[in-house]
C-alpha cells in the first residue's frame, strides 16, 4: 500500500520533476533490491534516460544476495561501463544493491563516481529482526563463502557505514516499512550525507523526493560536490521530512 502511494505521487508529482537539475553525462549503473531483477528500477532507468544519462541495470536477473555469479560481475561490469565511457560510474542501488554499491566503491574508488543508496541497511540498527533479514538468511546458502567473511567482519566493525572513499548520499525513510530506517544512514562527513525522504521501502524506485534527489546528486561536478539542499520552488521542500 505504501509503495502504491509512492507511485501516485509520482504521477502526480511528474510535471514538477522535469524541472529537477541536470548534469554532465556520464555512466549510472542502478542495482536492484533483494528479491527484485531489473524491472523493479525500470521507471528509475526511464527517468534518469530522459535526464540524459546512459543508463544501465545489472542484467544478472533475481537479487537473491551475494552468490559467486554476482560477486564476480558487477566489478566486471564496473570496469566495461568506465571504459566504455572513459569516465568514473555513478551507482545507484536500492536495498541490497545500495550495500553493493558502497561496496564496489571500497574495491575499486577509482571507477565510481558516487554511491546513492535507497533505503539500504548497511549500518548499524535492528537489522537482524527485520523481513527482509529474514529473507536474506534464507539465501544464505547460495551466497558465496568469500561474502559471507566479509559481511561478518563489515558487521562487526559498522565499515559499511563509515565514510566511503568518493561521495555518497544514503536515502532513508522512517516510513520504510521493510528494513529499520537507523540501519539506512552513514557517518556524515565532507562527502558523504544522509537524506530523509517519506517513501516506502519498496516505492523508492518510484518516489519523486527520491528521484528528485537522485537527479540532484547526478547532476554535481565530479569534482565539486556539494551537499543535498531541499528544492524551496514550487513547496517542493514538502516532500523532505527534516533529518534526524
Amino acid at each position: 500500500m505504501r509503495a502504491l502511494a509512492s507511485a501516485g505521487a509520482f504521477a502526480a508529482g511528474l510535471p514538477l520533476l522535469q524541472l529537477a537539475p541536470r548534469g554532465e553525462p556520464h555512466p549510472v549503473l542502478v542495482l536492484p533490491g533483494l528479491m527484485a531483477s531489473d524491472t523493479s528500477t525500470r521507471v528509475l532507468r526511464i527517468w534518469l534516460r530522459r535526464l540524459g544519462y546512459p543508463v544501465v541495470g545489472w542484467e544478472l536477473g533475481r537479487n537473491r544476495g551475494p552468490t559467486q555469479e554476482i560477486v564476480d560481475a558487477l566489478p566486471r561490469l564496473l570496469d566495461r561501463l568506465a571504459a566504455e565511457h572513459g569516465t568514473a560510474v555513478s551507482i545507484v542501488g536500492q536495498s541490497l544493491g545500495g550495500i553493493y554499491a558502497r561496496t564496489l566503491a571500497r574495491r575499486v574508488p577509482r571507477q565510481v563516481r558516487q554511491v546513492i543508496s535507497l533505503g539500504s541497511p548497511f549500518g548499524s540498527g535492528n537489522v537482524d529482526d527485520t523481513a527482509a533479514a529474514r529473507v536474506y538468511r534464507r539465501y544464505s546458502s547460495q551466497h558465496a563463502p568469500n561474502a559471507r567473511t566479509t559481511q561478518r567482519r563489515s558487521t562487526a566493525r559498522g565499515s559499511l557505514a563509515g565514510p566511503l572513499p568518493v561521495p555518497s548520499t544514503a536515502v532513508y525513510s522512517r516510513w520504510d516499512g521493510v528494513v529499520d530506517w537507523r540501519a539506512c544512514r552513514q557517518e556524515p562527513g565532507p562527502r558523504s550525507e544522509n537524506v530523509a525522504v517519506h517513501a516506502s521501502h519498496l516505492g523508492m524506485g518510484h518516489d519523486p523526493a527520491v528521484l528528485w534527489v537522485i537527479a540532484d546528486r547526478l547532476a554535481q561536478p565530479r569534482h565539486e560536490w556539494q551537499p543535498f539542499r531541499r528544492p524551496t520552488r514550487f513547496g517542493l521542500g514538502a516532500l523532505f521530512p527534516p533529518e534526524g
